[in-house]
């Protein structure tokens, strides 16, 4: 098995389990409301986050970018689309099926209760660590 730690990140969903994998590697990511990024013509969502590397023990950060392909829709609920300095922490991606597969939705929550809600074709997701890490004091906090 590869080592995760020393290397980028770079993963890829095809289905709502890879969707899972994606989600826990971005849980704690924050990221701008201006690195959110939505092309109607190519259909393409991007993300620009700054990564907490759980998977590398902590302690470092790293900026990653999340892209959904075959994207039909975006809805955003309860964020700031008018303020691009304002920054989201992300909690989870989940992904609603429609009652015919292989569409459905991309939900992004983010702390605070705000939500990207995606409506794709089909799950075409890639992450990917896009700099070197830097190292964080900061380790991100839950409540129990």
């Amino acid at each position: 098995m590869p080592d995760v730690s020393r290397g980028p990140l770079k993963l890829r969903a095809e289905d709502a389990e890879d969707l899972a994998v994606i989600s826990a590697a971005l849980q704690d990511a924050v990221a701008k409301i201006g690195d959110i990024r939505f092309e109607a013509q190519t259909r393409l969502l991007t993300i620009a986050f700054n990564r907490y590397r759980w998977e590398a023990g902590g302690r470092s950060r790293v900026r990653s970018a999340l892209q959904l392909g075959s994207v039909e829709q975006v809805e955003a609920r309860r964020l700031r689309r008018d303020a691009p300095d304002a920054v989201v922490e992300l909690l989870a991606i989940t992904f609603e099926p429609e009652v015919e597969p292989p569409g459905g939705a991309v939900v992004l929550n983010f702390a605070g209760g705000g939500d990207l809600k995606i409506k794709v074709e089909c799950i075409e997701a890639v992450l990917a660590d896009v700099s070197d890490p830097w190292p964080t004091p900061r380790t991100p906090r839950h409540e129990a």
